[in-house]
């Protein structure tokens, strides 16, 4: 399975749909999975997942005012044409 980290701005609207139908009222700090990336960073993000692909969303504020303030048709697909960073396959799991 692929695992995919992905901020906030590069979010297409299928992951963004997927987060707002996992979290319809929102994550806690029990949704929030904590790793380090390859700088030895601390990352927060949460989880989505489909047949072949487990998505870390960083977590921000700015995540949560999109996600609250989504609405699939102001979304244009074009605009999401950026690449999604790979995550390693030796990630620790929590």
């Amino acid at each position: 399975m692929r695992r995919v980290i992905v901020d906030f701005k590069k979010l297409t609207p299928e992951i963004l749909t997927m987060l707002v139908n996992k979290y319809p009222d929102g994550y806690d700090d029990n949704n929030i999975i904590k790793f380090k990336n390859a700088k030895n960073e601390t990352i927060e993000a949460v989880e989505v997942k489909t047949e072949d692909t487990i998505y870390l969303v960083k977590v921000s504020a700015k995540l949560e005012n999109t996600m609250a303030n989504f609405d699939e048709e102001d979304y244009d697909d074009d605009s999401y044409d950026e690449p999604l960073s790979e995550l390693p396959e030796n990630l620790p799991k929590d």
